[in-house]
């Protein structure tokens, strides 16, 4: 990584606040009833606040990370939020999940390795 490293550890800083503020989201929103009410949930708000500093982390991390590498690298947080989502809610990963999560990962592998 050399001098790169900082620019990718804020890129990885972002997708850990991105992804922690999907799920933020998701229990803010079950816990409501709908509505504006979940809007003004403590998750809800949150999560949308970690969303927030994530795009910091990101623009500190495409200054010097090409955008070819590092957007399509946003795309981990798709595995890792259907992953989690398995865990904390239970929801299904069936053979084409894991084809679809196991293809994104060796996507942006390649993209790295370029």
């Amino acid at each position: 990584m050399g001098s790169l490293g900082g620019s990718y550890a804020a890129l990885a800083t972002g997708l850990i606040l991105a992804a922690g503020g999907q799920i933020l989201i998701k229990v803010g929103a079950e816990r409501t009833g709908g509505g504006m009410a979940q809007f003004f949930d403590v998750y809800t708000v949150l999560g949308i606040g970690c969303y927030g500093i994530s795009a910091f982390f990101y623009l500190f991390a495409i200054r010097r990370i090409p955008m070819s590498v590092a957007y399509p690298t946003v795309a981990i947080n798709y595995a890792v939020i259907a992953v989690a989502a398995h865990y904390l809610w239970n929801e299904r990963i069936g053979p084409m999940q894991i084809g679809g999560i196991a293809l994104i990962w060796i996507g942006v592998l390649m993209l790295h390795r370029a």
